[in-house]
């Protein structure tokens, strides 16, 4: 068996697999998951979409990645999206200061419509750019926002950041509250602080049950009896939660709510009509491949600050994944080797 066999054959063994129906692939921005179900419903939600969501884009500080040859457009080429659920509220009045909460990678391969989403823990041990030293990943946004939140996720997983999505806690409530509550599974027993600080305001017991805006967002937060990586993956549930009542006959009439909850609450370098491209994604095929994962470690204590040391050889295997999975590895070779024709018929070594 070769290596990439082999690093293919542990990758399949670590990440869990997801056959979802077509309209799963809206797990990937699960704040615009509404939007892009509704197109059928009526010209009137459109517009709305239009109007809301187009107030949400905020003009890239960047025109494209380093790290790629031009920019994309995902109507034509694979591309990747960082989903930033970012700890902030109204009454802190933080959200260019605030860390990041919640951070997932999505990559997109517009042949198959497949769908990578990697769940990067947040007090993952990484190189931030901005900074020029070691923290956890979660400090980037607050050093410099969503440009220092890609920058350092892009040193880490060698791949570029094309779009993002940043969310504040109020959308994650007020979507759930829109939708009338979602269904979740709470492992255990815990109270945790709601969206204004007010410690211990939730209290949970454990099993399946209806969860209002504020009791979902506690789920999604603690990790109290658990750990960062077992967040991950129920956040990760949570969001197909919102992604299964989002498309259901049931909310048709409350789409217009939720458009309004996800606007006021979302920033993003997406214009409309690039968020209008991932249609397609939802649309062709019987169904979608969505895989799951995370990036693998163990704690790390150094001192009196608690960190997770990413596994470097999963790291790795992580990386090339993804590579591959944008096709980009044969496009930076492409570069390389038409940069080096250059320099030998000028005459440069």
């Amino acid at each position: 068996m070769d290596r990439n066999n082999m690093t293919r054959t542990r990758m399949v063994k670590r990440k869990k697999k997801r056959r979802l129906r077509k309209r799963a692939f809206f797990i990937l921005i699960p704040l615009l998951a509404v939007f892009l179900g509704i197109i059928g419903y009526g010209s009137y939600l459109y517009m709305k979409a239009d109007a809301v969501l187009s107030d949400a884009y905020v003009e890239d500080e960047v025109e494209k990645s380093d790290l790629r040859v031009e920019k994309v457009d995902p109507k034509f080429d694979n591309v990747s999206i960082l989903i930033m659920g970012v700890d902030a509220n109204e009454h802190r009045d933080n959200i260019e200061a605030a860390r990041t909460d919640a951070l997932m990678l999505a990559t997109l391969n517009k042949d198959d419509k497949s769908v990578k989403l990697v769940s990067i823990p947040r007090d993952s041990y990484v190189y931030i750019p901005e900074v020029g030293y070691e923290s956890k990943i979660n400090h980037a946004h607050a050093y410099g926002g969503p440009r220092a939140t890609r920058e350092t996720v892009e040193n880490l997983l060698d791949i570029p950041i094309d779009y993002y999505v940043r969310v504040n806690f109020h959308a994650f409530v007020d979507v759930v509250d829109a939708l009338g509550g979602i269904t979740a599974e709470v492992p255990y027993e815990f109270r945790e602080s709601n969206s204004m600080d007010q410690r211990d305001a939730i209290h949970l017991l454990p099993g399946e049950q209806e969860l209002n805006g504020e009791e979902a967002l506690a789920l999604a937060r603690t990790r109290k009896l658990d750990n960062d990586i077992e967040r991950g993956k129920r956040q990760q549930d949570l969001i197909k939660a919102i992604v299964d009542k989002g498309v259901s006959v049931s909310s048709v009439m409350k789409l217009d709510e939720v458009i309004e909850a996800v606007g006021s609450n979302m920033s993003t370098n997406m214009t409309f009509g690039e968020m209008r491209s991932f249609i397609a994604y939802g649309t062709e095929g019987t169904s979608i491949e969505i895989d799951t994962m995370t990036l693998e470690g163990n704690d790390y204590q150094p001192a009196d600050t608690y960190y997770w040391q990413l596994d470097e050889v999963a790291l790795n295997e992580t990386k090339s994944l993804l590579q591959d999975h944008l096709e980009i590895t044969n496009t930076v070779n492409a570069e390389t080797e038409s940069s080096s024709e250059t320099s030998e018929a000028s005459g440069q070594y």
